[in-house]
């Protein structure tokens, strides 16, 4: 199946304890159906002090489920569904809500 969501989209929290909240992808394990969105999903990891970093307390981003995220509408700025179709022989990735093409 294609992916809806991709490396570098910005997308929009639905449900959970970030909601509303907005980000980026920083990346997705399609196995899974988790991706890590920057600044949503925060736990904080304990690093033990090596020679070359200082350790402590580290706030680390944490998968979240693909089906909590919608992707943002590029023109309108909403969260929108992203459909699949053929442009110029090459098949594109568009928002639902605009029509909007997604980088492609």
């Amino acid at each position: 199946m294609a992916a809806k969501l991709r490396k570098g989209d910005k997308v929009i929290v639905l449900a959970g304890k970030d909601k509303g909240k907005q980000g980026e992808i920083l990346s997705v394990d399609p196995s899974a159906g988790k991706a890590k969105v920057q600044g949503v999903n925060i736990a904080i990891r304990h690093q033990a002090q090596t020679q070359q970093s200082q350790g402590g307390r580290i706030p680390t981003e944490m998968p979240i489920q693909l089906s909590n995220l919608a992707l943002v509408d590029p023109k309108e700025g909403g969260a929108t569904r992203v459909g699949f179709k053929v442009v110029d022989g090459k098949k594109v990735r568009f928002a639902k809500k605009s029509g909007e093409v997604i980088n492609g």
